[in-house]
């Protein structure tokens, strides 16, 4: 039905319903990240706080306006795997957080079962099993078509097609996605082309968040400690990553958040600061001196 052009000008316009700052309900995202980097955990920890009524479920800090039934299509790890991460998760969430998720969470491992949403059977299944649900997570993308994705007019069709999954269910989708071995390896995988494959995976979706892995630079300036700020250093680096946003459509709100990984991979919100000026590990790593 077409929009009522004078209803619109004269009315005061619906106020925009957001699965978490930026990502718009009803609408595709994407999340980019090497492989191995967390962006697994940090999608998982993600849908646990939009299928969380109850306080102590948002681990990563989205603070969502709304929950709701989270279907979450897990089709890289096998089911040992995820339960070992859902047993890590749940050391840090409460009781009540933890029955909430349950009820409103279906983690669903599709490892080997070459689910392909190009296939109009399979895609009608996805349709009925997450209908009404508020958030649809696939993880990874490349599980679940069998198109090219290094073709535009594929991958065109392809978030087309989880644009119909939207539509039809009312659930907003997230991808994850890996970016490209050029942009890991010049270290730009916060940048919006960072994705692998066709521009259209990106362009055509209207929100894109991503994980990176802390860099050397960043491990030299920065530190995890409130007092003596010392910098984290190459060799804790790996403990740390960064959340952001590289495309929003829908809203301006800054999302940067870094996370501390505890055991089992669980990653945890942590503030960090710049060092403090003349730190003797610093100068060890051969930060730039001259400044002082």
């Amino acid at each position: 039905m077409a929009i009522d052009l004078r209803e619109a000008f004269e009315s005061e316009p619906p106020t925009l319903d957001f699965i978490w700052p930026g990502f718009l309900a009803g609408t595709v995202g994407a999340l980019v990240a090497p492989g191995a980097t967390g962006k697994s955990f940090w999608a998982l920890e993600a849908a646990m706080a939009i299928a969380c009524s109850v306080a102590g479920g948002d681990l990563v800090g989205l603070a969502p306006a709304c929950t709701g039934r989270v279907v979450y299509f897990a089709g890289e790890d096998p089911e040992a795997a995820l339960v070992r991460r859902i047993h890590a998760i749940g050391r840090h969430l409460n009781q009540q957080a933890r029955e909430s998720i349950a009820r409103n969470l279906t983690l669903e491992p599709i490892m080997g079962k070459r689910l392909n949403v190009m296939d109009d059977r399979h895609l009608a299944r996805v349709n009925e099993f997450c209908d009404g649900a508020r958030l649809i997570v696939l993880d990874t993308l490349s599980r679940i078509h069998d198109r090219d994705e290094n073709s535009n007019g594929d991958m065109s069709r392809l978030v087309a097609t989880l644009e119909h999954v939207a539509a039809n269910t009312g659930a907003s989708v997230l991808y994850l996605h890996h970016v490209s071995k050029g942009s890991a390896r010049e270290g730009q995988t916060d940048q919006q082309q960072a994705a692998r494959g066709a521009s259209a995976l990106i362009d055509n979706a209207r929100w894109c968040g991503f994980v990176a892995k802390m860099t050397e630079d960043e491990a030299k300036r920065l530190s995890d400690r409130t007092y003596e700020r010392q910098p984290i250093g190459n060799d804790r680096r790996s403990f740390f990553v960064r959340f952001g946003v590289s495309k929003q459509n829908y809203d301006a709100t800054p999302l940067d958040q870094w996370y501390q990984r505890q055991e089992g991979g669980v990653l945890v919100p942590v503030e960090l600061a710049e060092v403090r000026k003349g730190s003797p590990l610093q100068f060890a790593n051969g930060s730039d001196d001259e400044r002082w």
